[in-house]
């Protein structure tokens, strides 16, 4: 079986380093202080998980886990009647789909490593947009990617 924790830790970075943004897990992620960073960052939901590779020769060696991305925009800090909005909703996803983007070279893998843990390699990433939200009553624009991970242990 594949420990999740290590998965998420280096999902979490792989997004941190894609968006230049702070991720939170599951809340909004929180600054040095423990105050909730301004916008934009990302969640990052955990979502479902199998451990069953539905082959024949499923040795309890692969795993597939899900996760939603929420790429939240919002209002300037300061700045009065500020709004999120749609050019940065699109520009924060266009950077979490580059977790699927493949080298430009046509090597094999994927362009940005994501580190998820000693003895586990990720041989494919899905990506699909699950759409978005919008909040008028506090300037809020979000866009949602759900990614697929497939994981198999090589140790």
């Amino acid at each position: 079986m594949i420990d999740r924790l290590p998965v998420t830790d280096g999902f979490t970075a792989l997004l941190a380093t894609l968006t230049g943004r702070p991720v939170g897990r599951r809340n909004v992620p929180l600054d040095a202080n423990g105050h909730p960073v301004p916008p934009p960052y990302t969640i990052l939901d955990p979502l479902d998980r199998v451990d069953d590779d539905n082959t024949l020769a499923d040795n309890s060696k692969a795993t597939i886990v899900d996760y939603q991305a929420t790429f939240v925009t919002g209002p300037t800090p300061g700045v009065p009647d500020s709004r999120g909005g749609d050019e940065q909703a699109q520009w924060m996803a266009d950077r979490g789909w580059k977790v699927i983007e493949r080298p430009a070279d046509g090597s094999p893998g994927y362009a940005h490593t994501l580190n998820v843990g000693d003895g586990v390699a990720c041989w494919r990433r899905e990506a699909r947009e699950a759409g978005g939200t919008q909040d008028p009553n506090d300037a809020i624009i979000t866009s949602v990617i759900r990614y697929r991970l497939y994981l198999e242990k090589t140790a």
